[in-house]
């Protein structure tokens, strides 16, 4: 009897741990494509409701998405969707060029087949959601774009790091994506890193990807007046 209430406990256990880590992936790419803005209300019964699950993951995940500093949580008041902070959005930034600067230099120095035939599927696939408008398969095929690299020299646990101190900088990505041609000058940044990549010359690889990741933030200011609703600084 002892075995199976174990058994019992344990698999609840599971259960709440996989509720929550669903419902943090589902609110997070809803606060991160800003379906969810900034400001925004959460109220933990009707995340319940929605979700189908009881107050524990409800409350886990939103512990963790306050980790990520994507909600502010006032106890016995409200949970709300926290303002975009450029502070955290530099820090984020800074972390993903440290990062992928490497990522690129060591492509470049020894091209690999794979990485750049999926770099190059995931351009096309940019490019044709670009011509429909398609901002959220566009940015997930972004972020697809980019985790390729990480893949390509068994660096996921740096993939899984870059991805959690990004979340303001991924905001203000999708805050910026609608700009009118800014798809198409991201398809040609990733094709100017993958050109540079084949041809095996890491300081133009390196030089195409530090473009590439600093555009939104010199267009900050534009932003915020834009959005004054959206950052907190």
């Amino acid at each position: 009897m002892t075995e199976v209430v174990e058994n019992l406990a344990a698999r609840a256990r599971a259960a709440t741990k996989g509720g929550a880590g669903f419902v943090f992936e589902v609110l997070r790419n809803e606060i991160i494509s800003l379906t969810l803005a900034p400001g925004t209300m959460l109220s933990r019964q009707d995340l319940q409701d929605r979700f189908g699950f009881s107050s524990t993951p409800i409350r886990d995940a939103l512990m963790k998405l306050q980790g990520e500093r994507l909600v502010d949580v006032f106890p016995q008041h409200a949970t709300v969707v926290s303002a975009i902070n450029v502070g955290l959005a530099r820090q984020g930034q800074f972390l993903r060029c440290s990062i992928e600067l490497e990522l690129v230099r060591a492509l470049a120095l020894v091209p690999r087949d794979a990485p750049l035939e999926k770099m190059r599927s995931l351009i096309r696939q940019q490019k044709a959601f670009a011509e429909l408008g398609e901002h959220e398969a566009f940015s997930a095929a972004d972020q697809s774009f980019h985790r390729a690299m990480y893949d390509a020299l068994r660096m996921t646990e740096l993939w899984d790091l870059a991805r959690r101190q990004s979340a303001h900088i991924d905001r203000l990505r999708r805050l910026h994506l609608p700009k009118a041609g800014k798809m198409h000058e991201i398809v040609a940044s990733h094709t100017a890193i993958t050109d540079a990549i084949e041809s095996g010359n890491p300081v133009t690889a390196q030089d195409a990807l530090r473009d590439h990741l600093t555009r939104s933030l010199d267009y900050v200011d534009k932003l915020k007046k834009l959005h004054p609703n959206y950052f907190s600084s």
